[in-house]
C-alpha cells in the first residue's frame, strides 16, 4: 500500500471519527434545538398578539379570556388560575368585558358563592372571529411548501397526542 493511499485512508478514518463525535452530542441535543426553534417562532409570532387583540378592541388579556371561554361556563377562580393572577384582578377584567356585553356572571348551580363566566351571544360571535383570525398562520409557516407543511402538521399532531 502506498504511503499516499495510507495517508488518505487515515485522514478518511479521522474525518469519520470527528463527524461521529460531533454528531453524537448534537443528536442528544436535538430535542433542545427543536424546542428552542419552536419557542422562538411562537415568541416572534406572539409579539403581534397585542395588535391582533386591538383589531377587536380588546386588550391582550381580554382576548386570552375570550379564547379560554368555550362551550362550558368557567369559574372566575379557575380563570384567575389560568391567568396566573389573583381573583381580585379578574373582577375588574370581567367588569369591563361584562360592560361590553361579552360575558355575564352567573352563580354556580353547585355553590351559589362561586361565580361562573358565560359568553353572551355577542361574546361568542366575537370569540369565533378572534379564533378565526388567530388561526391565520404567520408568513414563516404559510410560505412553506406542501410537503413541509404536511410533515410539520404530522409532527405537531404526534407531539400533542403524546401528552
Amino acid at each position: 500500500m502506498s504511503s499516499e493511499h495510507l495517508e488518505r485512508k487515515t485522514k478518511s478514518a479521522d474525518s469519520r471519527r470527528r463527524a461521529e463525535a460531533v454528531t453524537e452530542p448534537e443528536q442528544r441535543d436535538l430535542p433542545r434545538q427543536a424546542w428552542a426553534l419552536l419557542f422562538e417562532l411562537m415568541h416572534a409570532h406572539m409579539r403581534n398578539f397585542p395588535a391582533l387583540a386591538a383589531e377587536f378592541e380588546l386588550s391582550p388579556v381580554q382576548a386570552h379570556v375570550l379564547r379560554q371561554l368555550g362551550e362550558a361556563p368557567l369559574a372566575m377562580s379557575t380563570l384567575a388560575g389560568y391567568l396566573s393572577c389573583d381573583a381580585s384582578n379578574v373582577t375588574g377584567l370581567v367588569d369591563r368585558m361584562e360592560a361590553r356585553g361579552l360575558v355575564e356572571r352567573r352563580s354556580s348551580e353547585q355553590d351559589r358563592r362561586v361565580k361562573m363566566l358565560v359568553l353572551t351571544d355577542a361574546g361568542a360571535a366575537l370569540r369565533e372571529r378572534l379564533l378565526e383570525r388567530m388561526a391565520e398562520p404567520p408568513e414563516a409557516i404559510a410560505g412553506l411548501g406542501d410537503d413541509d407543511l404536511r410533515a410539520l402538521r404530522d409532527i405537531m399532531r404526534r407531539a400533542l397526542h403524546s401528552q
